[in-house]
């Protein structure tokens, strides 16, 4: 898992001036904003991003067929907007959301981005962000769901946003007792 701090320092980290920057910080953004599992995120297509009450949501499709809606983040909002306006994605919205960049074209194509692909990107930009945790595309969720915690978000909300049937399983994610133990182990002092 990454702490705040350092999800921030990965998102501010991705150069936006180009197709794949745009994509992998929407998709990065979309997995901690939305507790999404990278499955669910990249089986998405462009029109599973939707206004609704003068909101962007997300569609996503989960474990077992569940089909899930939530709205956005205002941050995930805008990483949204700007890579499918940026691309021009919104002319295809029957297409995948996230999708391979072509070869020495640097243009992304019309193939959904596969997940070995997603996590090989994940490592590499958290690399260049100079994050040493050894991450994969679940540390999002993670991330995430333990933030929201951390803020004052409930177990039954947090389990519902990353519909979850039980809140025991939103607890595998509640990684706010690693700063206890970290706290607790400094205590030790020889």
């Amino acid at each position: 898992m990454l702490d705040a701090a350092e999800a921030r320092q990965l998102l501010d980290s991705i150069d936006t001036s180009t197709p794949a920057g745009l994509r992998d910080r929407a998709l990065i953004g979309l997995m901690v904003y939305s507790f999404a599992r990278i499955g669910a995120a990249l089986g998405m297509t462009v029109a599973d991003v939707f206004v609704q009450n003068r909101r962007l949501w997300v569609r996503l499709r989960e474990k077992g067929g569940k089909r899930h809606e939530m709205p956005c983040h205002h941050t995930l909002e805008e990483y949204l907007h700007a890579y499918i306006d940026g691309v021009g994605l919104g002319a295809d919205p029957k297409g995948p959301l996230f999708r391979t960049v072509g070869r020495g074209t640097k243009t992304l194509t019309r193939t959904a981005l596969p997940q070995a692909n997603a996590y090989a990107m994940v490592r590499r930009r958290a690399e260049a962000a100079g994050i040493d945790t050894k991450i994969g595309n679940h540390t999002f969720r993670a991330t995430g769901i333990t933030a929201y915690l951390k803020n004052g978000g409930t177990l039954e909300n947090a389990a519902a946003m990353a519909n979850h049937a039980s809140t025991r399983t939103t607890q595998l994610y509640d990684r706010r007792r690693d700063d206890i133990s970290l706290d607790e182990v400094e205590r030790i002092r020889v």
